[in-house]
């Protein structure tokens, strides 16, 4: 299989990490997502990744808390998400780095982009924790910047469920998957595809999103490869 894009921007759920037990990280989940990381390392795709930290906190758990902490609380899972699949990757043999939004210099480098472009010109695969670093804005919102900001070919967004949808497929068994959207409608619509603000992104530097299921087999490696999979968004 040859690769469709030469650089991606990877956004990883935390909870899909989790896997059935919703809590936590599933070793045999992301030994399954490290196998495929590997498999697009070695076809010579730059990967850059970002994974939320729902699996360990999410925002909304701290409704009675001030919002800029509980924000801040989530930015400190994603590193927690960040450092166990830098380990499982470097386990492969393959190098990689933490770089975080917030400074903890013990922990990880800081998010310098010429760092993080040298990483990759290196063979180093680049993980980026902690969003933007500033609370109000969703991992996607870091994904989507972080994908303008690295000069990505696409961000790929692994979901637990398998594309778009007009309503909750799980709550809905007759809800209606989409094959492609563009920002405008997701924008514009009460979809819950993506956070507006990285929609917006995305269009607005023309960076295709492509959303699809982390569960599926080799879901990663056939979205790199152009395979037909998930839902589409452009700007078209």
């Amino acid at each position: 299989m040859e690769p469709k894009y030469k650089r991606i921007l990877l956004k990883l759920s935390g909870e899909a990490l989790a896997g059935k037990q919703r809590f936590g990280l599933n070793e045999e989940v992301v030994a399954a997502v490290v196998d495929q990381i590997v498999k697009v390392h070695e076809m010579g795709v730059d990967i850059g990744i970002v994974i939320g930290g729902g699996n360990f906190w999410r925002g909304r758990q701290g409704s009675k808390m001030e919002r800029t902490t509980a924000d801040q609380m989530g930015m400190l899972a994603t590193v927690m998400n960040s450092l166990a699949l830098m380990d499982a990757i470097e386990r492969r043999g393959v190098p990689t780095r933490v770089q975080t939004a917030l400074n903890m210099i013990s922990v990880a480098e800081p998010y310098i982009l010429r760092k993080a472009l040298h990483h990759f010109e290196e063979g180093r695969i680049v993980i980026i924790a902690c969003g933007t670093g500033n609370p109000y804005c969703s991992t996607d919102t870091a994904a989507a910047q972080r994908a303008c900001e690295i000069g990505a070919d696409v961000l790929l967004m692994a979901k637990n469920v398998d594309g778009i949808y007009d309503s909750d497929p799980h709550l809905n068994p007759a809800a209606k998957k989409f094959d492609r959207l563009t920002f405008r409608e997701v924008i514009g619509g009460e979809l819950k595809a993506m956070d507006a603000t990285a929609a917006t992104m995305c269009m607005e530097n023309g960076i295709p999103v492509l959303a699809f299921a982390l569960g599926e087999p080799d879901s990663i490696v056939r979205a790199v490869c152009g395979e037909k999979i998930g839902t589409v968004i452009d700007n078209e």
